[in-house]
């Protein structure tokens, strides 16, 4: 395990933004994007940093990568820092396994949902209007149903210090058009299947993820930022896998659950985590990094 790193100071480089989780550099006409060890929670950053996490979200990210090309281009130009100019290569110490050097992307102002089975806050809409995002459903569907097809359910991409919110297909329609809207619909339920069929070889579900893509420069709609990590989808054992019951998530579910149960209202500052909160994260971070790409990290 190595110490954690909460935030990056990088001599010589630009910095562009600071995300919840990575910080974002400018490097000539690419960006270097760097997954510290930050996590965030209702769009709240936590204290303290997760040890290894940030190396763990890059490791699935670009197994990820690998295995989607066939189905959709990504924004990775290289994540070996020998390989990246001067000025990054003066902070290799700090950034091996944990940053990426990536196109430019004009980002869609949306993120892309896909939910395959009724969860999170997909459940919690079901149970007050019985649709989600739009999509009408079944009367009478457990908690943790399978959906099938899978929903393609987009979400709003709020300022800092706001929450995300669910949007029907055609508010996304509204907000992209309506053929933008339908190839982000389409290419996010391809990428998704083959995810599933993926994840599902290893004995893991992939309950529902979510996807960021932007238009590089020749207008080409392309998967960006971070892809299937326990950041970004809800990672469940197949083998354990029970309709109408909550599942035991391979991811920072249960960091919500612990925050909810603190009495805690969402809103800034959240109550300082206690260690064997961020040493389970760790190690939960870590075994679905073990599961996915068969490997453990490294040390």
């Amino acid at each position: 395990m190595t110490a954690a790193i909460a935030t990056t100071a990088l001599d010589g480089l630009e910095l562009v933004r600071r995300g919840k989780v990575r910080d974002c550099y400018a490097v000539g006409d690419a960006l270097l994007l760097v997954a510290t060890d930050r996590l965030s929670a209702y769009d709240v950053v936590l204290s303290p940093p997760i040890p290894d996490k940030g190396r763990i979200l890059t490791s699935l990210s670009l197994f990820w990568f690998k295995q989607l090309e066939p189905v959709v281009p990504n924004h990775l130009i290289t994540a070996d820092v020998d390989e990246m100019p001067a000025e990054v290569r003066e902070h290799a110490d700090i950034l091996r396994g944990r940053c990426m050097l990536v196109k430019r992307l004009t980002m869609l102002p949306i993120e892309c949902v896909a939910r395959g089975y009724l969860v999170g806050s997909g459940w919690k809409d079901y149970r007050a209007t019985g649709a989600v995002c739009g999509h009408a459903l079944p009367a009478d569907l457990p908690l943790s149903a399978r959906l099938d097809p899978p929903l393609f359910t987009p979400a709003t991409k709020a300022p800092e210090g706001e929450h995300d919110e669910n949007i029907s297909v055609a508010e996304s329609s509204a907000m992209l058009g309506a053929d933008l809207a339908r190839q982000a619909e389409d290419i996010t339920l391809t990428v998704y299947a083959r995810a599933r069929e993926i994840a599902a070889e290893r004995g893991v579900i992939i309950a529902d993820t979510k996807f960021e893509f932007g238009h590089d420069a020749d207008g080409v709609l392309t998967l960006g930022d971070e892809v299937l990590t326990p950041d970004s989808s809800r990672f469940w054992d197949a083998a354990q896998y029970r309709e109408g019951e909550n599942q035991e998530s391979f991811d920072k579910q249960f960091v919500r659950d612990w925050l909810d149960a603190s009495g805690w209202n969402r809103k800034p500052p959240a109550p300082q985590l206690p260690p064997d909160v961020v040493a389970r994260t760790t190690a939960t971070y870590r075994e679905i990094h073990r599961r996915i790409t068969g490997r453990d990290l490294s040390s």
